[in-house]
């Protein structure tokens, strides 16, 4: 695991923003990287034309570099150091009053009332507890640098505890020790994390010095780690043992408290508490996928944002925004002009053009009346801001519902159509938001995470790719075909993670120049948007597209149609990588070993909720009676896996709630749309140009937009978008009305618009992956060359095969 990674994986999250920002100063040695490269080049002409009695210095020319590195240094050492400071000095002081009042509940309490007829060992301790209690907790306090006045504090708190348990009785004294034994399980905890904090950050420190000297050639003056580093206080011998200590009293009391003075016995129920045994005990998929936005911003393929710098290497230094830069001087006839830079941002022209046309379209009357007016306005706004990715989409989604309201889009649902007023319209919103496919995709997210933590879904691909035998042109296909059924339950953008994970070893095995590498990435990237059709959790565009369906086709019915599709688009663009790209050509094959672990009563009860959810889905349209909709069959894995423990607190705040908020959004918007009486006008339009098309022809035509246009943005942001305005034209045709067959159509072929390596999460983590080298197996050109076909051949499926199966369905 990449040590950037490493840090967001193991940070405490409250203390994120107080780690060495690694990754902050990693992107700082690439571009001194790049400038020394350009200055080399600069440097070696400049020599060419100077005369040999003048001495270059070229050994000078780049001693500004080691400046600027340690001035970086410098600042993250500062912020450590005090950070570390100032939480070393509350949990010592925590550490102290903790002490005091577990001495006052066992001096009024005692140990015989507590425990009965404690063990021998418990007495001893509690007595040697209580006499060494006010050396301790006046050593602690010296420690922490707190005043007597501070000790006389704690110690009348401990005194009046004292007098409130004697008279509140027995259970009162129940409560107090449980209410002790947590203090000190979250006080082991936090200075362990604190213990770990410092490891964490010296490691980060040697790993950038040592990136720096890879990469730029240069090494810091001394030894910045021993010299500097180590001689600050959080990393010096005796501020260690001084935590060690406090860690070792912490363990005594909580074992005084809780397990009858067995040392043995407190330390095993502490680890268990530790984040650290929680995060590297338990590996999940969702492990793996951190880090994976970082990958994407060093290929340069997202947009750098408003507040980027247009010095990373200077702005570096401090973290600047574009709002610390010195403003631009531009002189005029009458004056100096102070600009500021902000202005001159790419991203914030975009966002101004975006603005001014918001602004033109709310001004210029197009419709007679002012929702359809606003409602167009709000519509090509965010279309163009989910397109161009200014600002994050699910910023956009969350600004939908607040410009819905304000400007008074929405309208009654009776046959007079009245303006709602603005507390009316918000209810009308959110509660549209918030509707049963929003709980499908909670309920797929908590499938998708007991699957991926219990290691279900990489035992089941690592025994399907155990079986694939030892021949390139079959490993790539089974390889195709895991990456498709994982797709259907982890989503399209897990998939890919986890696959690419599960063939490192045979990646590391070929040869560079190997086309077996290119063909089996290639392979699991277009597979996994493939597989985005396969169930109704697959993708986001699909939830999208049961929004719009009326009614929801059941799940028996969406893999009648979609099982099918996926499996000879699957096969057709395996013989193209065949054909193009000859894996077998130079590869050596390793078979993957066959996990040998049986699975465990968790897995086995995992797996079985799992079944039993699919199971009511596919049904769902005969339960309707009792459930009503499947949206509320979600709620079972989110009941049984969360309520008996198997998924934590910690797995649903690891939810894709980007996602999520990006489909009401979404929601949002179709219903605006919808109520403003938008739609009905924009559906009478295409109507009229498709009017001489049957069913098929418009899905074709549809399909082709769609296809086009969701190659160039978000998959999830062209369903947003074209959806809902695809099933208004459905339901507006003349004669043969197939709504849901438009809508699935083109749902389908949304996810296989797989031409760019920007085209899908699948595309972009294929693009990112690299060799031990770090250099990347697949460039953009051969991405272009092998997707487009692909997309087209996909395509040809969904408006051959697809159709057919939707027609026999009647959909």
């Amino acid at each position: 695991m990449k040590f950037s990674r490493t840090v967001q994986v193991n940070a405490v999250p409250e203390w994120s923003a107080y780690y060495i920002s690694y990754s902050s100063l990693k992107r700082l040695i690439q571009n001194l990287e790049e400038e020394a490269t350009s200055r080399s080049v600069h440097l070696h002409r400049d020599s060419e034309s100077v005369s040999l009695l003048v001495p270059t210095h070229q050994g000078d020319a780049y001693a500004d570099f080691d400046v600027i590195f340690q001035r970086a240094l410098d600042d993250e050492l500062k912020k450590i150091v005090k950070f570390y400071t100032e939480k070393e000095h509350e949990l010592y002081g925590e550490v102290c009053v903790l002490e005091a009042d577990i001495h006052a509940f066992t001096s009024r309490v005692g140990v015989d009332e507590e425990e009965g007829h404690s063990s021998s060992s418990s007495s001893s301790m509690m007595r040697h507890h209580q006499l060494s209690d006010a050396e301790s907790m006046v050593t602690g306090l010296v420690h922490t640098g707190l005043t007597e006045d501070s000790i006389d504090k704690h110690s009348g708190d401990a005194m009046s505890l004292a007098e409130f348990r004697d008279n509140d009785g027995f259970d009162e004294v129940t409560d107090m020790k449980i209410t002790l034994k947590k203090r000190a399980v979250s006080l082991y905890v936090a200075l362990s994390e604190l213990r770990s904090y410092v490891q964490l950050n010296r490691t980060g420190f040697a790993k950038a010095l040592k990136k720096y000297t890879k990469l730029v050639g240069r090494e810091l003056p001394g030894h910045y780690v021993l010299d500097v580093v180590e001689q600050t206080y959080p990393f010096l011998s005796p501020t260690r043992d001084i935590l060690q200590e406090k860690i070792s009293e912490i363990t005594s009391l909580y074992a005084f408290i809780a397990t009858r003075g067995d040392m043995n016995q407190a330390v095993l129920e502490l680890r268990l508490h530790l984040r650290e045994y929680i995060v590297w005990e338990r590996s999940t998929l969702w492990r793996e996928m951190v880090g994976i936005e970082n990958k994407v911003q060093s290929t340069g393929i997202t947009n750098q944002g408003l507040l980027s710098s247009a010095h990373p290497i200077e702005d570096a230094l401090e973290h600047k925004t574009i709002f610390d830069q010195p403003p631009l001087l531009l002189r005029t006839r009458i004056g100096t002009m102070r600009l500021p830079r902000l202005i001159f941002n790419s991203t914030f022209l975009i966002l101004s053009i975006i603005i001014a046309v918001f602004v033109v379209l709310l001004v210029v009357p197009i419709f007679d009346a002012p929702e359809p007016q606003a409602c167009l306005a709000i519509l090509i706004a965010a279309s163009m801001l989910w397109a161009s990715e200014v600002i994050p989409l699910f910023v956009t989604s969350m600004l939908v519902p607040l410009l819905i309201v304000v400007f008074r889009v929405a309208r009654t649902e009776d046959e007079y159509h009245t303006r709602m007023s603005a507390p009316d319209a918000t209810k009308y919103i959110f509660a549209a938001m918030w509707s049963p496919v929003i709980m499908l995709l909670l309920g797929g997210f908590a499938i998708a995470a007991a699957l991926s933590k219990y290691n279900i879904a990489k035992v089941i691909a690592t025994w399907v790719l155990s079986n694939a035998g030892t021949k390139p042109r079959n490993v790539v296909l089974t390889t195709m075909f895991v990456a498709m059924f994982l797709s259907m339950w982890i989503s399209n953008v897990a998939s890919p993670v986890l696959c690419l994970s599960i063939v490192q070893p045979l990646l590391r095995t070929q040869d560079t120049n190997s086309n077996f590498p290119k063909a089996l990435i290639l392979g699991i990237a277009l597979a996994s948007n493939i597989g985005g059709m396969a169930s109704p959790i697959a993708s986001p565009q699909n939830v999208i597209a049961l929004q719009n369906m009326y009614p929801n086709p059941s799940w028996g019915a969406w893999f009648f149609i979609a099982l099918p599709v996926c499996i000879f688009s699957i096969v057709l663009i395996w013989l193209m990588l065949l054909v193009t790209l000859n894996p077998n050509k130079g590869a050596i094959i390793t078979k993957i070993e066959r996990s040998t672990a049986k699975f465990d009563r968790t897995q086995i009860f995992v797996s079985a909720v799992t079944l039993i959810t699919i199971a009511l889905w596919c049904v769902s349209h005969q339960l309707e009676p009792i459930f009503g909709d499947m949206g509320v069959l979600a709620i079972i894995p989110l009941v049984v896996f969360f309520g008996t423990g198997l998924l934590t607190k910690e797995d649903f705040n690891n939810f894709m709630w980007t996602i999520i908020i990006l489909a009401m959004g979404g929601i949002a918007l179709g219903r605006a749309v919808s109520s403003s009486g938008l739609l009905d006008t924009i559906a009478m339009g295409i109507r009229a140009m498709v009017s001489g098309l049957g069913i098929y022809g418009v899905m074709v035509v549809f399909g082709s937009m769609i296809l086009v246009i969701a190659t160039f943005i978000s998959h999830t942001v062209a369903a947003l978008i074209l959806l809902p305005i695809v099933a208004q034209v459905g339901n507006a045709m003349d004669g043969e009305r197939h709504p849901n067959l438009l809508v699935m159509a083109s749902a389908f072929l949304a996810s296989c618009a797989m031409g760019l390596p920007t085209s899908g999460f699948p595309n972009v983590t294929a693009i990112c992956t690299t060799d031990d080298q770090g250099r990347p197996y697949l460039t953009v050109k051969l991405f272009i060359t092998r997707g487009v076909p692909a997309s087209i051949l996909a395509y040809i499926v969904i408006i051959t095969l697809g159709f057919g199966l939707m027609k026999v369905v009647n959909l």
